[in-house]
């Protein structure tokens, strides 16, 4: 499937806000040296890695991305990867400790395989239904208002990927992400079902199916405020078996797409996870199934306490997930 090239030019306000920088590609972004007033360590690290960075305007609003390819052509196309919740996308590029490390390995090892790796920075402009302010998160709800991140991943898409990819390369396109970067994954990947080659959440449940509330003082995460509670049962997340029913009367309207075959997914998760039930994890593989996603079976790690440790990305998924993509259906 080939997507035409676009190209956009920045406005004035992010030239003003990143001087120095140079145009990639044309004038498709406006790319970011690890030595610019401002940079972040873990920016830096990117950078001294082969890491670029870049700054889309989306709708006036500065997006940040990073993103490395192979050497030469993307001969297994690309990838976009969403962080989780209260997370940055330099996580993956830029830290080699604690948590952050297997995340870094998987960019590193995409890259060495043949994906680009473009990794997509969330805002802090995400607000619940009441108006509130959610933090550092994905807007992967479906809410009244008009989505956040949906005109940025397809941006990404449609322009900037096209136009950085090299010739010869692999047009596939694939989406993965951890907790609400899985949420955002099944979001994007389902609106967007006509582009994306294949997906796999990892952590995550079903957008459609929960809500968020965004009081403070409901969780003690610095980055993020207020807790995701099942539309159905009502209860938070963090439950056990809080996704567990036989019908879905609240589920939102689903985005249908225009894919005539819709892209596959196989969804990434650990029985012991504390954060995001198991049952929420199983409850977005039948939902998928049931709007026509082919799927293959969950990769499911077991074993241990509920915790949060459970709920982070692991190395285990590390190599089963690019196998799922470079062995998924050419689209």
């Amino acid at each position: 499937m080939k997507y035409p090239e676009s190209r956009w030019v920045i406005g004035a306000l992010l030239s003003a806000m990143i001087a120095g920088s140079v145009l990639v590609a044309g004038a498709v972004a406006l790319e970011r040296g690890s030595d610019q007033v401002g940079a972040s360590p873990q920016e830096r690290r990117c950078a001294e890695r082969g890491w670029r960075s870049a700054v889309l305007d989306v709708s006036g609003k500065p997006r940040d991305v990073q993103w490395k390819g192979p050497a030469q052509s993307w001969a297994q196309g690309a990838i976009i990867v969403m962080h989780g919740g209260g997370g940055e996308h330099v996580q993956w590029c830029g830290s080699n400790f604690g948590s952050a490390a297997a995340q870094v390995r998987f960019s590193e090892l995409a890259v060495e395989e043949g994906f680009a790796v473009f990794l997509l920075n969330s805002s802090s402009e995400v607000s619940d239904n009441q108006g509130r302010i959610c933090g550092k998160i994905w807007d992967d709800e479906v809410r009244d208002r008009p989505n956040l991140d949906l005109p940025f991943i397809e941006q990404v898409m449609q322009q900037v990927i096209p136009s950085l990819r090299p010739a010869d390369s692999e047009d596939a396109i694939y989406l993965t992400g951890l907790s609400s970067g899985g949420y955002m994954t099944v979001r994007a990947a389902t609106h967007f079902n006509a582009i994306v080659t294949a997906f796999a959440p990892v952590s995550s449940g079903d957008p459609y199916g929960w809500h968020r509330s965004c009081e403070a003082g409901l969780t003690a995460r610095i980055k993020v405020e207020g807790a995701g509670y099942d539309n159905e049962t009502g209860k938070q997340i963090i439950e056990r078996n809080s996704c567990l029913s036989q019908s879905y009367p609240n589920e939102a309207v689903w985005d249908e797409g225009q894919a005539p075959t819709k892209p596959t997914f196989r969804l990434f998760h650990h029985e012991m996870d504390g954060i995001n039930d198991v049952s929420c994890a199983d409850k977005v593989t039948r939902q998928l199934r049931s709007h026509g996603y082919p799927g293959e079976p969950d990769f499911l790690l077991r074993g241990g306490r509920r915790s949060l440790a459970n709920h982070l990305w692991q190395d285990e998924y590390n190599r089963p997930i690019l196998d799922f993509f470079a062995s998924s259906p050419d689209r």
